[in-house]
């Protein structure tokens, strides 16, 4: 894959689709483990591992909770040629993600999006085998290790950079934006070959909550705004809420302060403490 003509605002690229430039060194870390994990899993001494660390029902069903953060970083499939390729898109897609968000946003949006899809994925699976639909070896496939973190990435890339041209196969220049569809497609016709609902929609969830934090986050190149000032605005009409619930409660009248809008009661005469 090839990206050019990427648009000002955007991930630095840093070299996208080659081996120059900068390379982090939390990507190379991240990626290190990836392998380590999924090298793991072919040895009977440390196939409990990475077993352990994968998301399962066993994260609703006996509470192992903490595979709902861990399975993105353990390497999952056979020992074939496209489990390297898939760490090489990995990279180059991640380091262009990574420059362009900087260390903080990028492990935030890494467990941002992982924990939240996770989240959807392990309630769909629990709604299916309490419904009688049943759990099989397939549950998750299309969400675990590295797929996971592909699809963050790709996402990432896709939403900051939607004009910028991506060859597809090597072969078929793509716009960016378009590759938000079609990582939900290509997660489909998986879907339709292994039946893993919860993969499914799983992925869908982190495509879109990846959307949602670039987008809302400001975070291209490091940007100012955070999901702080989400929290303080939903914190603000909390209490507004719960003023009003008083008010009504108790009969209060309540005169609006210096730069609040509104009408003041008319009978209520203002003291000359109120400016």
């Amino acid at each position: 894959m090839y990206s050019r003509n990427v648009g000002p605002g955007g991930f630095n690229p840093g070299g996208f689709g080659g081996f120059s430039g900068p390379v982090p060194r939390d990507l190379v870390a991240l990626l290190a483990v990836v392998f380590a994990t999924f090298t793991l899993q072919f040895f009977a001494a440390t196939a409990l591992l990475p077993a352990l660390l994968r998301l399962t029902p066993l994260a609703w069903q006996s509470g192992f909770v903490w595979q709902l953060a861990t399975y993105p970083f353990i390497g999952f499939g056979g020992p074939s040629l496209w489990f390297l390729l898939e760490l090489l898109i990995l990279f180059w897609f991640g380091r262009d993600v990574f420059l362009g968000l900087r260390r903080r946003h990028f492990w935030r949006l890494i467990l941002w999006s992982a924990v939240g899809a996770a989240l959807v994925a392990v309630a769909v699976n629990a709604l299916t085998v309490l419904s009688g639909g049943g759990s099989g070896p397939a549950d998750f496939q299309l969400m675990q290790g590295q797929r996971m973190l592909l699809a963050i990435f790709i996402a990432a890339f896709a939403t900051a950079n939607g004009d910028a041209t991506i060859l597809l196969f090597f072969i078929l220049p793509i716009r960016a934006r378009w590759f938000l569809g079609l990582e939900i497609l290509f997660v489909f016709m998986g879907f339709l070959g292994t039946r893993d609902l919860a993969g499914f929609l799983g992925i869908t969830a982190a495509v879109g909550l990846t959307y949602f934090y670039i987008r809302s986050s400001g975070s291209m190149r490091g940007g100012r705004k955070t999901f702080r000032e989400m929290r303080l605005r939903l914190e603000r009409w909390w209490i507004q809420k719960k003023l009003e619930q008083a008010r009504r409660k108790r009969g209060l009248r309540v005169i609006p302060g210096e730069g609040q809008k509104g009408p003041r009661d008319p009978n209520v005469k203002p003291g000359p403490w109120v400016h």
